[in-house]
C-alpha cells in the first residue's frame, strides 16, 4: 500500500507514432512525463541510422490527478487513460522506478513479449544494482526482463551474467526496486566483479535479438 499523497503514474494510451509530441504537451503543461525509449539501427538506402522508439509503443507515462484529468485527455493524440471503464488504474510504483533505472543505466533494452514466469534474480552489482526481474538467456546473451503489469507488457536489458544472483522460487510478483524499508536476507559475502571495463555487446546483438 503506497502513502495517499505519493504521486501516482498512469499509463496514457496514444495514437500510433504519436508518443514524442503528446509527451511535449504534457510537459508544456507542465505535467511530470515519462517516455522510456530504446535504440535501433535502421537500413536506409545508402547508410545505417541510430533512432530512438517507444519502449511502449502508443503508451506515455504521466503523474496526475485523477479526479482533474481534462487538462491531459484533451491533449490530441491522446486516445484514453488505461483503467476500468472510465476509472484510471495507477501503475504499479516499483515497475516504473524500475524501467526508470533501466533507461538512466544506458544498457542495451528492447520491448519483450509480456514474460512473468521464470528464474527470478536480484542485480546485486552494476548499474541496475537493486532490481528484481526475470532472467532469460537468449542467443548467448543474458537478459533481465522487467513487467509493467497493467500493460502486460515487458522489456529485456542485457546484462552481465556475473550481476545475478537466484531468487527463491515462489508466485510471481511484480518487479520491484530495492529501498532502505525492505528487509533483505543477507546473502553469502562475495565481492562483486568490476564493470568498468565493460564492453559494448556485439553490433546488433540486442536490436536484431528479437523481432
Amino acid at each position: 500500500m503506497e502513502p495517499e499523497n505519493v504521486k501516482r503514474w498512469y499509463a496514457i494510451l496514444v495514437k500510433s507514432r504519436r508518443e514524442n509530441v503528446v509527451a511535449e504537451h504534457l510537459r508544456a503543461r507542465g505535467f511530470e512525463t515519462f517516455l522510456p525509449l530504446y535504440r535501433v539501427r535502421r537500413r536506409w538506402s545508402d547508410r545505417f541510422k541510430d533512432i530512438d522508439l517507444p519502449l511502449f509503443p502508443s503508451y506515455v507515462f504521466c503523474q496526475f490527478d485523477p479526479l482533474n484529468r481534462l487538462p491531459v485527455v484533451s491533449i490530441p493524440g491522446i486516445v484514453h487513460v488505461v483503467g476500468t471503464g472510465r476509472t484510471p488504474i495507477a501503475i504499479d510504483s516499483f515497475e516504473i522506478a524500475a524501467i526508470q533505472t533501466v533507461v538512466k543505466s544506458e544498457l542495451p533494452r528492447q520491448p519483450w513479449p509480456f514474460l512473468e514466469i521464470g528464474q527470478r534474480v536480484r542485480i546485486e552489482c552494476g548499474p541496475l544494482l537493486g532490481l528484481e526481474g526475470v532472467l532469460l538467456d537468449f542467443r548467448g546473451h543474458q537478459r533481465l526482463v522487467l513487467s509493467v503489469t497493467l500493460l502486460q507488457r515487458s522489456v529485456a536489458v542485457q546484462i552481465e551474467g556475473s550481476w545475478v544472483r537466484a531468487l527463491p522460487q515462489k508466485p510471481s510478483v511484480p518487479n520491484r526496486l530495492v529501498t532502505s524499508q525492505r528487509v533483505l536476507p543477507q546473502p553469502t559475502p562475495w565481492t562483486c566483479p568490476s564493470i568498468s571495463g565493460r564492453q559494448q555487446p556485439p553490433e546488433g546483438s540486442l536490436e536484431e535479438g528479437h523481432k
